[in-house]
């Protein structure tokens, strides 16, 4: 699975959020979707396969709502993504959508920052 390498205690909040993220969609409550999907980048940006599999939803979600600045804002970071990730070259805490520069950093949530500092 796409996730295996994302250490095992962030696996079930990795998952939590994708979840979250397919129930929002499924009830056309898009925004909410899309903010469990920011969460989940933030919990899987250090890990380049959780990181590239939430830009791929992202794109998707840009699709699905036909933002095309979203589309747009996520082909690149879904290749350059995944290379900064295997290098380690990660801003903390950025969201991953088109709407921020992709190399800014971005306060942690306050419920996810103390699983993100324990799981280096």
């Amino acid at each position: 699975m796409f996730y295996l390498r994302l250490p095992v205690r962030l696996r079930p909040h990795f998952q939590a959020e994708l979840h979250a993220a397919r129930l929002a969609t499924a009830r056309q409550d898009l925004p909410t979707a899309f903010k469990h999907l920011e969460r989940a980048h933030i919990l899987g940006q250090r890990w380049a396969l959780p990181h590239t599999y939430t830009h791929l939803l992202m794109l998707r979600h840009g699709w699905r709502t036909g933002d095309r600045r979203e589309i747009l804002g996520q082909l690149p970071r879904i290749v350059f993504g995944f290379f900064m990730s295997l290098f380690g070259r990660v801003p903390t805490g950025n969201t991953g959508g088109a709407n921020v520069s992709p190399e800014q950093p971005m306060p942690l949530p306050a419920d996810l920052q103390h699983l993100l500092n324990d799981s280096v």
